[in-house]
């Protein structure tokens, strides 16, 4: 198969969906790989490591002509639309639950699509595991910069001071973006609570902290106590492939101590707060009500080579199979391929995806059995 690596054009977006050892890995299965000029640049990767490595280097459009799979790391921007021809293979985070319109375009192209984050194994994210670690860590990051008062917060340091009280987190997920959350959180001083609906889960956590953090089941009344004097909350719910259920809406807000700054993790799925909308690197943080919000959708692009490396580790394995095998020989081998697996042929294979724009849902079992 040729294999077509594009370079991200997303906001100050510089991961890359392939590196020179996995274009090596690549070939050595038998495939060809092309790669767009400059798409390494981002982590230092020049065209010339790609050309020894036994990649060719051609422009964006060349690789869509050419390429029967292609390779990104964030989903297509409208831009790109107009360069995909039928039956093509995309994979790459898509967050289609979130994007109607992309949905739609990659029906009416029949993209076989393989989104990273629904790629799993028994309860495991496998490729989206990875960025959600990163993601909750840069959670607390943010959270605690714009808590400073240059940037519209109230001006409390989440570890606090010999003499002074500590910040509050709050964290709405014990999954992995929670957990890392928690973890950072924790280690830099701050007083910790995390709310779930996994008993387990939070029995779990419960341990991984000798109970030094507040663990509580995830309803309106623990989520609306816990807010009303945290200084950072962090939307980390997640439910895999569908759209992000509205943990508080706007009239909440009120409960929250001005200056305070919630971070949507979660937004690429359509966010946890009925007031957040997406924003970039580049203009990341806006005001409601006196609570500062960061909702940035990809929020691992900005330390991109630590995030590059690690999704790779993660994502090259399941490529090569699905180079390896096509699409239908992929999603009948691995059953992990099949819940990957969100448009084909002009339907829509992802149930969360299908119910959030009343689509028709097409199991990918049908295929298999054709």
């Amino acid at each position: 198969m040729i294999i077509g690596c594009l370079k991200e054009i997303k906001d100050q977006e510089y991961r890359v969906g392939l590196t020179p050892l996995d274009v090596i890995e690549y070939i050595n299965h038998g495939h060809e790989v092309l790669v767009e000029s400059k798409a390494g640049a981002g982590i230092d990767i020049s065209d010339e490591e790609y050309i020894k490595a036994g990649a060719k280097i051609l422009t964006k459009e060349e690789i869509f002509e050419k390429a029967g799979m292609i390779i990104k790391v964030k989903e297509p921007i409208e831009s790109e639309y107009k360069y995909f021809k039928k039956g093509q293979i995309l994979y790459t985070y898509l967050h289609l639950a979130a994007d109607e319109k992309l949905t739609k375009i990659l029906i009416d192209k029949e993209i076989s699509a393989f989104a990273y984050e629904t790629i799993q194994e028994g309860k495991n994210l496998p490729c989206l595991a990875p960025m959600s670690a990163i993601a909750g860590r840069l959670a607390v990051i943010q959270g605690c910069k714009y808590l400073e008062k240059t940037y519209g917060g109230n001006g409390m340091l989440l570890s606090g001071l010999t003499g002074v009280k500590k910040g509050k987190v709050v964290i709405l997920g014990s999954g992995m973006v929670g957990l890392n959350a928690a973890q950072l959180a924790f280690g830099m001083g701050a007083e910790v609570v995390i709310l779930g609906r996994d008993a387990n889960r939070l029995d779990y956590i419960d341990h991984v902290f000798n109970g030094k953090i507040t663990t509580l089941y995830s309803n309106i009344s623990n989520i609306l106590d816990s807010i009303k004097d945290a200084d950072v909350v962090i939307g980390a719910a997640l439910v895999p492939g569908a759209k992000t259920p509205k943990l508080l809406s706007r009239k909440h807000l009120k409960h929250m101590k001005k200056g305070a700054v919630i971070v949507d993790v979660a937004i690429d799925q359509g966010g946890c707060f009925e007031t957040s909308r997406a924003t970039t690197h580049t203009n990341p943080i806006y005001e409601v009500d006196g609570i500062i919000h960061y909702a940035v959708g990809n929020m691992p692009g900005a330390v991109a080579k630590t995030a590059t490396l690690a999704l790779l580790n993660a994502t090259t394995p399941y490529g090569i199979k699905i180079a390896n095998l096509g699409v239908i020989g992929a999603i009948t081998c691995f059953e992990s391929l099949r819940y990957g697996l969100n448009t084909h042929k002009g339907h829509c294979t992802h149930e969360g995806v299908a119910n959030a724009f009343n689509l028709e849902y097409f199991n990918p079992k049908n295929f298999i059995a054709m």
